[in-house]
């Protein structure tokens, strides 16, 4: 069973495709009058929550600091996978594709449907910042929001990738002395509903089917035979082609 070497980067696919939905957004800062004196857009990495808060608060001393993590941040990270039978179809079911010869098709069995966990935290040093970044970012899920990834590109398969807000939270680390960093962090939890697809392999194309009927079920008394034939024989996939058709009772 385990014995065919394929890859298809399902699950780099869909981190890529879920980062390029975030890597554009910017925020406006504003003076009394509400003229913007700076704009800038904010900068996106895959990374674990803990890792950026470290390197936060790794200088907390204001004075004895000479470079600082610069915000608003935000970073992305996959949290989990998880079987999902809701989405489960019949496993027999195949994809054809015609390939470059006449006597075979690539074929590929149904996907197996699985979610995968993925949390977005917007780091902010104030409370407008990370706002202006989390409006940007709530309309387009209600709660779901659909990309389309073309999952096997050999099997012409494009794969629907919706993907569900499913929670939202923030802390305010506001406690300590004047001289600590202040840190916002906004966590967005988002479930992507993607699909892990098989290898391909090459089939014989089919140009005659023989059923037999019987009525025991030894299969010793056949009763009807029924066959069909492609014609002409040498159809190859693409072609015009009729079928002859042979049944007999016994």
């Amino acid at each position: 069973m385990l014995n065919n070497k394929f890859y298809w980067g399902t699950i780099r696919r869909c981190i890529v495709a879920f980062g390029n939905m975030f890597n554009q957004i910017t925020i406006d800062r504003k003076d009394a009058n509400g003229a913007v004196v700076q704009s800038l857009r904010v900068p996106l990495a895959y990374a674990p929550r803990q890792k950026f808060l470290a390197r936060i608060q790794q200088q907390p001393i204001v004075e004895e600091t000479t470079y600082q993590v610069v915000l608003p941040r935000m970073s992305f990270e996959m949290t989990g996978l998880v079987y999902d039978p809701q989405r489960r179809i019949s496993f027999v079911q195949q994809n054809r594709v015609v390939n470059a010869t006449t006597t075979t098709l690539n074929t590929q069995y149904a996907p197996t449907p699985y979610n995968m966990g993925v949390s977005l935290y917007v780091y902010s040093k104030n409370q407008d910042d990370a706002l202006q970044i989390i409006e940007q970012i709530l309309p387009y899920f209600n709660p779901d929001y659909n990309l389309t990834l073309k999952a096997i590109p050999s099997m012409n398969i494009n794969h629907d990738l919706p993907i569900l807000l499913d929670n939202i939270s923030f802390d305010d680390d506001y406690e300590g002395d004047l001289s600590t960093r202040r840190s916002i962090i906004w966590t967005l939890s988002f479930t992507l509903k993607l699909n892990f697809y098989g290898p391909v392999v090459k089939q014989g194309v089919i140009r005659r089917v023989d059923v037999d009927t019987f009525s025991d079920s030894a299969l010793s008394n056949r009763i009807q035979q029924y066959d069909v034939t492609v014609s002409p024989t040498s159809a190859v996939p693409g072609d015009d082609i009729s079928f002859s058709e042979n049944f007999e009772e016994f």
